[in-house]
């Protein structure tokens, strides 16, 4: 009875499975003939290969926004100095408007010191219609919203993409790696990737298990044991299928070493095509500010997130301050970042409560979102850099404090650990606590910006922040990239 009601099962299952196997690549052929049209129709006739960068907050001003922006340039560059026949798009979330090209192009000028030449093919992709849905989904962005979400979310995008402009090749700078499903199999195109950090990684799986409480390991899980292993379970899964979509891609750009150690361990398939590109950092124009005239200023420069931490850099200037009061009279710690919504605006309050709480109040400047120039001028006036992040994916911010000539602090940990402070007490230094940053802090404050020992680091730190030039960047891109573009 048993064997035949098995056998009946079985009559029924596999045929069910055959089927529900044969719609889902005939599904994708469909997919795949419909996006061919469309990669056609847009090459206007011409032979031009179309490179189209999936950078959905193209307009913001971050790091990422200028990784972007010096590759849209090399591209034009690669296009006069090898002949390509190439054309550029980006996929954007902003609506459509007026002359939004030419004010983009402006801004990034303004704001990077990056022209693109008008001769360049460039093409704008909106991927919303109305000012409406725009608004809805930058609002969507201050809302705290899990992997899972994010990732359907950035396949949506892709989909939508792929309908409105169908590339040859599909260019990731966000790190959306769920988008390649689409792009890869749905769409055929070839997809290039850099990753400025993995959406998830062996740290945070760590977090999880070693139960310690964080930003993004919230008390309540981490004190209770079903649900540390609940988050566990679904961060393993959620890795399974992160290393899945990544493997899709063909060349796969790292902006650190502990990015890409990361990576190759995710993307199993992508190992042999992963490489280190450090992100561009202006640093030229940071290396003509004087190392003399400096004051007993501590300049912290991030964006006012939680993983950054600046509540550290606080509690620690106040322990060294503890230390010996009269001798610091002069210290002042100075914190320049943006808010990109309330949310970091009231983490900004929760900062001034803070320093009125240790009773450093005076000691303490909270700036949000100075100019370009303002932060140069800081750049130009501090001694010291702090940054307290763990487990920064790389770290321009360090960066630029050494190329300022900062004797610069960072948390030992990422890309400032593996890839920025190498040679630790002579270009800068690494830390891992609270005491150990006010430790620091304490000596370098005490010896004074003029002293022999810290001159001596703040010109080694500006020599060693030349690695990490716009330059370098250029020539290792255009490397990398021709002759993924001959295949």
């Amino acid at each position: 009875m048993e064997r035949a009601i098995g056998e009946s099962l079985c009559a029924v299952l596999i045929p069910l499975v055959m089927i529900i196997i044969s719609l889902f690549f005939v599904g994708i052929l469909i997919c795949r003939i419909r996006f061919s049209f469309c990669k056609k129709r847009h090459r206007d006739g011409g032979s031009d290969r179309i490179v189209a960068f999936f950078h959905p907050y193209c307009a913001a001003h971050g790091g990422g926004e200028r990784v972007l922006w010096k590759m849209v340039e090399a591209f034009a560059e690669m296009r006069k100095e090898d002949g390509l026949n190439i054309k550029i798009a980006i996929y954007t979330a902003d609506a459509p408007r007026e002359h939004y090209r030419r004010d983009l192009l402006n801004n990034v000028k303004r704001r990077f010191s990056i022209s693109i030449p008008v001769s360049l093919p460039l093409i704008m992709v909106h991927l919303h219609d109305s000012n409406e849905e725009e608004d809805n989904h930058r609002q969507g962005r201050d809302k705290p919203r899990s992997m899972i979400i994010e990732s359907i979310e950035s396949i949506k995008m892709a989909w939508n993409a792929m309908n409105r402009m169908t590339p040859d090749i599909f260019f990731d700078t966000t790190g959306c790696a769920f988008s390649y499903t689409v792009a890869r199999i749905l769409a055929g195109c070839r997809v290039a990737a850099y990753v400025h950090y993995p959406t998830i990684s062996t740290d945070m799986l760590s977090v999880v298990w070693e139960q310690r409480p964080t930003y993004n390991n919230h008390a309540s899980v981490s004190q209770s044991r079903f649900y540390t292993y609940v988050k566990l379970l679904y961060y393993s899964l959620f890795a399974l299928a992160y290393g899945f979509v990544g493997s899709l891609a063909s060349i796969v750009l790292c902006n650190s070493t502990w990015t890409l150690d990361h990576i190759r361990s995710l993307w199993f398939a992508a190992r042999r095509n992963t490489v280190v590109l450090y992100p561009p950092c202006d640093v030229s124009g940071l290396s003509d500010l004087p190392l003399e005239g400096r004051e007993q200023i501590i300049l912290s420069v991030g964006q006012f997130r939680p993983e950054k931490d600046h509540a550290l850099q606080i509690r620690s200037f106040a322990r060294a301050l503890k230390s010996n009061p009269g001798e610091l009279k002069e210290a002042k710690l100075v914190m320049v970042g943006s808010c990109r919504n309330n949310t970091d605006q009231k983490r900004v309050d929760t900062l001034h409560s803070l320093t009125k709480h240790l009773g450093i109040e005076d000691k303490v400047q909270i700036v949000v979102d100075a100019p370009h120039c303002d932060l140069k001028d800081w750049l130009a006036r501090a001694s010291i850099g702090i940054h307290s992040m763990w487990n920064e994916h790389f770290g321009i911010g360090v960066v630029e404090m050494m190329a300022s000539g900062l004797v610069t602090i960072a948390h030992r940990s990422g890309g400032p650990k593996s890839d920025i402070i190498l040679r630790e007490s002579e270009t800068g230094f690494l830390s891992g606590s609270e005491e150990e940053y006010a430790d620091i802090l304490y000596r370098v404050l005490v010896d004074g910006p003029n002293c022999e020992a810290n001159r001596r680091i703040r010109k080694l730190a500006r020599d060693s922040a030349k690695q990490f030039s716009d330059e370098v960047f250029m020539k290792s891109f255009k490397n990398y990239m021709r002759p993924f573009l001959r295949q």
